[in-house]
């Protein structure tokens, strides 16, 4: 028997909901293979901050940094929790651990599973084919338009300008690009003709940032010749991917393009609801859904927990092949194999899949799944 440690951050909003629910198939999985999970649990957040002036506890860092084997995150934001800088309170979360632990790529899998409808115009329909959209979306998380070069002119109480600068490096491009590539050795292929292919997205048309990115990518193509290299600019590519998701299968971003565009890709499998998230670095990670707090659908039992259940399933993942434990391995996939016993079966969605389900009893149904399996 394995023990991993998990480092568990509810946060706020329906982070706080579906969070239980990833732990319910943490359960499951300890059940039916031989691993266990010893859960350490820190409140953060906004929520948090308005009752105690801290946005975690002092402690919560260093047990991430030194016992953790991999952070689960819920969702952070309370609009009532703002610093005195003006930024949301939680920042220092999701901030302090992407550059504490230095989590460089953000990794977001966009995979359409059956049964699941699209809602376009607030109606829903089913437009693309489960088959058709499966890429993977990585993109860099430490640098770009997010570093703290930003500011205000203020005279006379007046804000008159404002500054915000741009970072691009040789070290965070050859990194994560390095870590697309090796993502795309893994996978499948595109849906539409089985090629392995790595997709650079940026705007070097424009910006000089972007021109060191895609040198970059190109010198860093050189060593993967089974690899098909291809382009994007962001503004063409925020189309394509919603018109022909089928010829995606991995894409790399510089920070801030990649953050829009993985939004706009959850439209594709079903919207926030469905995607899952990872910040990643060498040598620690953090999971979450990539969905928001909701404040105003916190406490009902009403959110859809399968992108906190597909969030885990990739912490699963990624700790299996870091570890090299094949039963994790193996528990990733039922954990996905569950979900879509689920959506097949139709009974038990949430209302933004077209149901009338409740938060706790998808994440029940899910977990009964995987330990019936066995």
């Amino acid at each position: 028997m394995t023990t991993y440690k998990i480092a568990i951050l509810p946060g706020d909003g329906i982070g706080k909901d579906v969070i239980w629910e990833a732990i319910k198939v943490l359960e499951a999985v300890q059940e039916v293979y031989p691993v266990s999970f010893e859960r350490e649990t820190f409140p953060c957040g906004g929520e948090y901050y308005l009752e105690t002036g801290k946005e975690w506890p002092d402690e919560a860092f260093d047990a991430c940094k030194n016992d953790a084997d991999a952070i689960l995150l819920g969702a952070i934001g309370h609009p009532k929790a703002i610093l005195p800088n003006g930024d949301l309170a939680g920042t220092d979360v999701v901030f302090g651990l992407r550059f504490g632990l230095d989590l460089y790529a953000n990794v977001r899998p966009t995979k359409l599973f059956p049964n699941v409808r699209h809602k376009i115009s607030n109606e829903f329909k089913d437009v693309w084919e489960p088959g058709k959209v499966d890429f993977l979306s990585v993109r860099e998380n430490t640098e770009g338009c997010y570093t703290p070069i930003r500011g205000f002119l203020a005279r006379g109480g007046v804000r008159e300008l404002a500054v915000d600068g741009r970072t691009i490096t040789r070290k965070g491009c050859e990194r994560v690009i390095k870590f697309a590539f090796e993502a795309c050795k893994r996978r499948n292929g595109a849906p539409y003709d089985g090629k392995k292919r790595v997709t650079c997205v940026d705007k070097s048309n424009v910006m000089a940032g972007c021109r060191l990115f895609r040198q970059i990518y190109d010198e860093i193509a050189e060593g993967y010749p089974d690899i098909e290299k291809d382009y994007a600019y962001i503004d063409a590519f925020t189309q394509w991917v919603i018109r022909n998701p089928e010829w995606y299968d991995v894409a790399v971003f510089p920070n801030m393009f990649g953050d829009i565009a993985t939004d706009l890709a959850s439209v594709l499998e079903g919207g926030m609801g469905m995607a899952a998230g990872g910040n990643v670095g060498d040598n620690h990670a953090m999971f979450e859904p990539i969905h928001g707090s909701a404040p105003k659908h916190a406490g009902k039992d009403k959110a859809n927990p399968m992108a906190a259940i597909g969030a885990t399933k990739m912490m699963l993942d990624w700790i299996g092949l870091r570890r090299n434990d094949q039963n994790l391995l193996v528990a990733a996939k039922k954990v996905e194999e569950a979900v879509v016993a689920v959506l097949e079966d139709g009974k038990t969605l949430t209302y933004d899949l077209g149901g009338d389900a409740k938060c706790s009893e998808v994440g029940t149904a899910i977990a009964n799944k995987i330990t019936k399996s066995a």
